[in-house]
This record gives C-alpha cells, structure tokens and sequence, in this order.
C-alpha cells in the first residue's frame, strides 16, 4: 500500500494545495518499508494533476491536514482515499494510521482553523 501526505520540513502541511512536496510511504500492514519524494507541482494541489501523478504511483491513500472538498473529490476520483484533521511528524502519522489509531476527522477547510489533531478511537 502507499500513503501520501502533504509535507513541509517532515511535517504535515496543513494545507494540501501549497505543500513544499508529498511523502510516499510504501508500507506493509504494520510497518513502512520506502520512503519516496515528490515534489509539489506549482499551482494549486487541486488545480494541478497531483492526484494522477499520485495515483499513478500506486497511491490509494492520502494523510491530509485541511483540504477543500473540490480537492478531495478529485482524489477520490483518481482512487485515493482521503484521512483528513492530521497533524505531526509525517512518519509517525503514517505509522498511528497502520496501527489503527487515525480514523477520518471529515474536516474540510471552510474556515481555517488549524486546531484540529487525528481522530483518535
């Protein structure tokens, strides 16, 4: 499986359009296994064809902060799945999913509020 998540300095960014890049981790059931780049594309997130790019890589889920609903959509269309409201260290997110601490906050980013953490059950 292979996860994305906004980044900026190994942390999530919190908004998914003007990110630095995007973490891929391949990972197995429990544990990552690689750890690739990919630079962010100029733009808007949701403008660009990021979710191809992604999608084409193997992408089937995104760890995300804030992201509009137009952005998830066009995800979702490309067969990624969306987790948003995460926050933190990018590994250790990816690695709170596989474990089964993050479940889907459904926050989108109507207001910028930036207090939100990961939903955990």
């Amino acid at each position: 499986m292979k996860i994305a998540l906004p980044s900026r300095q190994d942390l999530i960014d919190s908004h998914f359009g003007h990110c630095e890049y995007f973490t891929v981790f391949t990972t197995n059931d429990t544990d990552i296994l690689e750890k690739e780049i990919l630079e962010s594309p100029a733009g808007c997130g949701c403008k660009s064809d990021i979710a191809t790019v992604l999608a084409d890589m193997g992408v089937t889920l995104m760890l995300a902060g804030n992201m509009g609903d137009g952005a998830v959509n066009v995800l979702n269309n490309t067969g990624i799945q969306v987790v948003r409201g995460c926050a933190g260290n990018v590994k250790e997110v990816a690695l709170a999913w596989l474990s089964g601490a993050i479940k889907d906050s459904g926050d989108s980013c109507h207001e910028h509020d930036h207090g939100h953490e990961c939903n955990h059950h």
